[in-house]
């Protein structure tokens, strides 16, 4: 993760545009999780509390901000609202809508289960067809890792299903779109299967609760067989190329899962 700034950092331009949209700003106080941001602040202001986040421009992370502000306006309640963006100075920052809550369990037996499940469903509904938003193919993204049939599709999809980016209060909201992609309805539920297995899920019961969400329910049982052998390419390369402490149980997670399906000749419905 790159440094996080405070808000004090910024340049005062940058934060008299922000101030321009929501008034005179009272508190800002820095979030510290999350990644791929140079700025994410909590903005208690005049107008109300907004979740601020942000990058210098032309950085690393510049192409993701873009993607998230591009694709915030198709995208159903679930996500939060882009309220404002400002760039100036130097700075890309995007002011969303403030989404209280806390990150899911993914546990065996976690009631936060439900919810995610329905969360999903609705998603891949909702999403399919995609909406007339540029973004990239999934087909390209995993171009090297799984014959693209596999994987083609027309489904808005999230593409990092992290219980970071979810957060649950009065309801349960995805956030974080910046690195969406079009391709098969079942991706995002696939993405999550692998998040249960890493929270000490059994493989079959991982896959059991996916089956709650009809557009995994119907995926093709090779395809699904063939994304999870490529989760484990994906997640080789990872800790290779960039070593990091979440990368080896994920890597351990992904091998769990292309075993059962291998060993066990696992296929869901609709192969």
């Amino acid at each position: 993760m790159q440094r996080r700034h405070s808000w004090e950092e910024l340049p005062d331009r940058v934060r008299d545009e922000v101030s321009r949209h929501v008034g005179p700003i009272r508190l800002a106080v820095t979030v510290p999780s999350g990644a791929s941001c140079d700025l994410a602040v909590t903005l208690d202001t005049a107008g109300g509390t907004f979740f601020c986040k942000g990058c210098q421009v032309d950085g690393p992370t510049d192409w993701l901000h873009r993607n998230e502000a591009r694709v915030n306006r198709w995208l159903p309640p679930a996500a939060p609202r882009l309220r404002w963006t400002v760039e100036r100075s130097g700075w890309l920052l995007l002011g969303f809508e403030y989404v209280p809550g806390r990150h899911p369990d993914l546990a065996p037996g976690s009631p936060d289960l439900a919810p995610l499940a329905d969360l999903l469903a609705g998603l891949a509904h909702t999403l399919t067809p995609a909406p007339p938003v540029s973004v990239q193919r999934f087909t390209d993204r995993w171009r090297d890792l799984i014959a693209p049939q596999l994987v083609d599709g027309d489904t808005l999809l999230h593409t990092d299903m992290t219980p970071r980016n979810f957060l649950l209060g009065g309801r349960l909201r995805l956030v974080d779109w910046s690195s969406p992609a079009r391709g098969a309805p079942w991706i995002d539920t696939a993405f999550l299967v692998l998040r249960l297995v890493r929270a000490g899920h059994e493989p079959a019961d991982a896959e059991k609760w996916a089956a709650r969400i009809p557009a995994f329910a119907a995926a093709p049982g090779h395809a699904v067989t063939a994304f999870a052998g490529a989760l484990v390419q994906l997640w080789e390369r990872k800790q290779h190329t960039a070593p990091a402490s979440h990368h080896g149980p994920l890597l351990a997670a992904a091998r769990c899962w292309a075993a059962y399906r291998s060993r066990s000749g696992s296929y869901t419905r609709g192969a």
